[in-house]
């Protein structure tokens, strides 16, 4: 999804902060999810029953919650209506765990209500696909050719994927939120819990931050490599 070549390339240097932010990121969820997740709810709900639970609230008795294999896979399909936790999340009571399955409740909700962005970006997953997978080699192809309408093309192509995560930010910040709210609203964790799924959730939502800002960067560095190649 993001273009590196040429590496030696000056405008490289815009990836860096990028590639900083994602890796300081991934050791913030991985240190944050460790932490939180050997500490234990008071009233010992597991994540998949908390899941139930909360999905019940909503009427949303027909989503299913299933397990899926890996770690940190948890997610929300709003064409299955089907509410996936992973092994490392699903039978467990910790803070970690319960705040991650009510994320996913929370994309649940979003679903039964038509929260536009989250419509928005289920509708553009076709686009975002074709663009993480042609854009760059459509550009590259362009540049070697000397072709300005595949350049052209291969840069609004990586638009969609800009587009894409600019359009996942409010819908992630949007379910974190949810979650939180429901965890205090139905008692499932005190007051001093859900400090810590909180502090689990905003660690989450950091990756997409950094994933916006590489894929935001990566555009400008298209941008001025086309720019460079006309002039």
């Amino acid at each position: 999804m993001f273009p590196m070549y040429p590496m030696m390339d000056p405008t490289f240097l815009l990836l860096i902060p990028g590639i900083i932010l994602a890796a300081y990121t991934q050791m913030k969820v991985k240190s944050t999810f460790a932490k939180f997740n050997s500490v234990y709810a008071s009233r010992g709900m597991s994540a998949d029953a908390v899941s139930r639970t909360l999905l019940d609230k909503f009427g949303l008795y027909l989503v299913r919650v299933e397990r899926v294999r890996g770690e940190l896979t948890d997610h929300y399909d709003p064409r299955t209506k089907v509410l996936r936790l992973s092994d490392s999340v699903g039978g467990s009571s910790s803070i970690a765990a319960i705040g991650v399955a009510a994320h996913e409740v929370g994309h649940a909700v979003q679903d039964k209500e038509g929260y536009a962005p989250l419509k928005f970006r289920n509708a553009f997953v076709p686009v975002a696909n074709i663009g993480s997978m042609a854009a760059f080699p459509l550009f590259l192809i362009g540049l070697l050719m000397s072709a300005k309408p595949l350049i052209d093309l291969g840069i609004v192509l990586f638009s969609a994927v800009v587009i894409f995560h600019l359009v996942t930010l409010p819908v992630e910040f949007d379910a974190s939120s949810r979650a939180l709210r429901l965890l205090g609203g139905t008692g499932i964790l005190t007051q001093n819990e859900i400090s810590g799924a909180k502090s689990v959730l905003n660690a989450a939502a950091l990756t997409y931050v950094a994933a916006t800002v590489m894929a935001v960067m990566n555009l400008i560095r298209l941008l001025i490599l086309a720019r460079g190649r006309r002039d």
